[in-house]
């Protein structure tokens, strides 16, 4: 369905077609996936300018503190909660909560809880 106000009259249906076909759809919690030995990133979109990926952490598992200079991170979290690092604070996040690591502010993760940890993870511009 094509939303009011825009130009479909303009755009050829085989245009329209050949843009679903291509589109890429990722149903998050198939790519939901824990590694015993540390956190795992799961890369659900990649492109020379942004990233997004699923990072699972079991219990006790932590992505160190580090920073990016010309990169935004985003994290939402899906499951469970975790201690997040941005610049000098640090705060509990649970599952709906959603936080942004500016540009050259260290950040990083730790789950604390008893239970697993499933984030989205968003970077732009992906760091080189």
């Amino acid at each position: 369905m094509i939303s009011k106000g825009f130009a479909a009259s303009k755009i050829h249906p085989s245009a329209i077609e050949r843009v679903w076909i291509q589109m890429k759809v990722v149903k998050v919690s198939d790519q939901v996936k824990f590694k015993s030995e540390k956190m795992n990133k799961v890369s659900l979109f990649d492109s020379d300018r942004f990233f997004c990926d699923v990072y699972c952490l079991e219990p006790g598992q932590a992505q160190k503190v580090h920073a990016h200079e010309g990169s935004d991170k985003i994290y939402y979290l899906l499951e469970g909660k975790g201690r997040i690092t941005v610049g000098s604070q640090e705060k509990e996040l649970q599952a709906g909560d959603i936080t942004l690591a500016p540009s050259g502010d260290v950040h990083g993760v730790v789950n604390h809880t008893g239970d697993p940890l499933v984030m989205l993870v968003f970077m732009a511009p992906k760091p080189q």
